[in-house]
């Protein structure tokens, strides 16, 4: 997933989100996103056997809640791929 990282923000429309990643562990990859003016922060957990992405969205982003698991579960796998 390291090396797939700087591909989060090609989900989003051109122009629309910045993304920045830390890596505090080998398994977790936090997660610092600006999109329409908003920050969102969140992060990625990988264990053998699961994957956990959990992102707080700001009041205002709310409705984007189904938008946003929609293009996780259909390109999340992608981060995930060894090249």
């Amino acid at each position: 997933m390291h090396t797939h990282a700087h591909e989060i923000a090609d989900y989003f429309p051109a122009g629309m989100a910045e993304v920045e990643t830390n890596w505090p562990h080998e398994d977790r990859m936090d997660l610092f996103i600006t999109a329409a003016g908003q920050k969102i922060e969140g992060g990625i957990d990988i264990s053998e056997d699961t994957v956990v992405i959990e992102m707080d969205l700001p009041a205002m982003l709310g409705f984007l809640r189904g938008t946003l698991e929609h293009s996780v579960r259909k390109h999340g796998g992608k981060l995930l791929e060894k090249d």
